[in-house]
This record gives C-alpha cells, structure tokens and sequence, in this order.
C-alpha cells in the first residue's frame, strides 16, 4: 500500500516536485516536503516470528490527540511468579521500535515478537510505544511522544488495569533498538535533567540501549572502514539522518550526537546495559558512548557481540538473542532489586 502526504503538484505552469531523497522506495521525500510511502516488508522482514506462549497484549491510546499508542505486554501467570522474588509486580520495560526514526511501527510483527519474547523471558510488563516518523514529523517529534507517554505513564496509565495489578512502576526501564536506543537515551537524558518530569508511582531503575543510532560528523572507524556483512551501511544511516533531524542539521545535533557541542549533561543518567554488535558500522559510536559513560563514572554494562549485526536482538531466536536475554534479565533484575 502506497501512502502519500500530499497530492500529486498540478500541471499547467507548476513546478514539478523533485524526489530528494528516495529510500529503497519505501519512503520518497520531494523537493516541496511531501511523502510518498511503499511497502516496508521490502526491507524489514515480515517473519513469521515465533509468539511467546502465555504472554497476552493488548493496546491502549496514550495520546488521543494523534492517535498515538501504547501496546502493554503481560507474560503468563507461572512465568511471573518465577519471577517475581517475593514481589508481587513485575519490573516495567518501556520499549521504542527501530527504524531510524523514519520506518518500523510498535505492532510490526519483528517488534510485536520480540517484545513478547522480552515480557516472558525476563519477565517483565513490557510496553511498546508508537512515536510519529520523520521525514513527516521530524525530530524532536518522536523526542514528545516519549515525554507525553511518561506523562500518560504517571497518571492515567498507572491506573491502567494490567498495569495497576501487574506492574511495578517504580522499577521501570527505559530501552529501545537501533532508533529506538537513540530515543530511549533522549528520553532518559530528558527524565534525569527534569525536563521529563516522572513522579510516584514512576521511577526509571536503568535503562537498555540495544544497537543504539548514534551519529556525529566526524567518522568512528567502523564508519571510515565498515566490518564486513554489515546490514546498515554508512550511506545509509546518513540518509536516515538526513530525514529525520531538523531540516538544515548535521549529524552533530544533540539528538544524534550526545557528545557534541551543546549536548546535554549526562551525568545524572541511571545505570545502563550498552549492546553492541560488532559487524555494524555504528559499532565505534556504541563503544564511544559506552566508554565516556565509564570514565564520567557511572554505572554502564557493555556487552559485545563481535559477530552479530546492526539490530540483532529482533531478529530470529539464535544463541546470541538467547544469551542477550540471560544478560538483560541479570542487568533487570540487579537493578530492580536496588530501587
């Protein structure tokens, strides 16, 4: 199904639109700001995915005025208990979807799998979260969704019945894949500077950065001299920045790059799992970010997977995503312990 935001321009002495930016011809961004989109299975994989046995979902609105929700993961009662630890709630895991900020939804069904997967095998009430895409909405769009649905999260959300009898919403973290990483970072940025303001019963324990979109003009060696089978090529990610940040930005924008001129403080940040796969030309960003993160002192677990790709945790179950999960669910359960 093709999408378009505007109609085609007219004939009869107007100027003809001029695609500026086509990628892979899922999104065509024109030279007066229209859209037109194609079919993203082109490029993100329609699966099947496996489902996780005993987990139930459901959706609800966060932001009625855009239509923007919220799909709340809920594993088995037997998988809960087993995790609980005498604790009758569960840990809360906010989830953003990949896609460099302009492709992928919340519902797709390699983000659908996966947050299931994540809502068993930690266990956890996991909650994936719609953000509007660039280029239509560009950033620091997707940035207000996160705050408007920390702000649903602290008053009506918590009321929400799966939540309000299942989830501990003072051990909530914040994490999110490729794009999504790169918002989870934002958010979090925004949360312990204040911007976002998080009240009882929400508090952020952590947050989980899984193959994190991080940019800067200046090239990381894995950009400069790309590890071989890399899936995300450096073209690629330039062109995913250039239709996603303000128009007229470089990759040294605060929102890609979080250590560039005029970035925020990062040092009120939670504690923090970095993943970083090695065949991926974001690899020396991921390093970068984790390494500043230890010598500004705080709290941040790396864990590298030398022989996996950009996005590896929503691909198909592997040893790899297996031995993710075993860290995730130690970093989850270390930390909500210390709340």
């Amino acid at each position: 199904m093709v999408q378009s935001t505007s109609p085609p321009a007219m004939s009869g002495g107007t100027a003809q639109r001029v695609v500026v930016e086509d990628f892979f011809g899922v999104i065509k961004l024109f030279s007066d700001g229209s859209v037109v989109r194609g079919d993203e299975t082109t490029i993100i994989p329609p699966g099947p995915y496996p489902d996780a046995p005993g987990v139930q979902w459901k959706d609800a609105v966060y932001d009625a005025a855009r239509c923007l929700k919220v799909r709340v993961y809920k594993p088995s009662p037997a998988a809960a208990a087993c995790g609980s630890e005498g604790n009758n709630k569960l840990p809360v895991l906010v989830y953003f979807h990949g896609g460099g900020y302009c492709i992928g939804a919340y519902d797709q069904p390699i983000f659908h799998s996966f947050c299931q997967r994540l809502a068993a095998g930690i266990p956890a009430v996991v909650l994936s979260v719609q953000y509007r895409l660039a280029p239509e909405h560009r950033l620091p769009a997707a940035i207000e969704d996160a705050a408007t649905f920390f702000s649903w999260l602290r008053g009506a959300g918590a009321a929400e019945p799966w939540l309000a009898g299942s989830a501990d919403l003072s051990r909530t973290f914040v994490s999110g894949v490729s794009a999504g990483a790169n918002l989870a970072h934002n958010a979090v940025v925004q949360i312990a500077s204040g911007q976002i303001v998080l009240e009882p019963p929400v508090r952020v324990a952590g947050y989980v950065l899984f193959s994190a979109f991080f940019g800067s003009e200046e090239r990381v060696a894995t950009e400069s001299d790309p590890p071989a089978g890399a899936s995300l090529t450096v073209a690629m990610s330039d062109q995913l920045w250039r239709m996603a940040l303000p128009v007229g930005a470089t990759r040294d924008h605060p929102l890609a790059n979080p250590f560039a001129p005029g970035s925020p403080s990062l040092e009120p940040l939670p504690p923090a799992l970095v993943v970083a796969p090695g065949r991926d030309v974001l690899y020396g960003h991921v390093l970068r970010y984790a390494a500043r993160l230890k010598e500004m002192g705080k709290a941040v677990e790396l864990a590298e997977f030398v022989d996996e790709g950009h996005g590896f945790s929503v691909g198909q179950p592997s040893e790899a995503t297996e031995e993710l999960m075993g860290i995730l669910k130690r970093f989850v359960n270390r930390h909500a312990a210390l709340s």
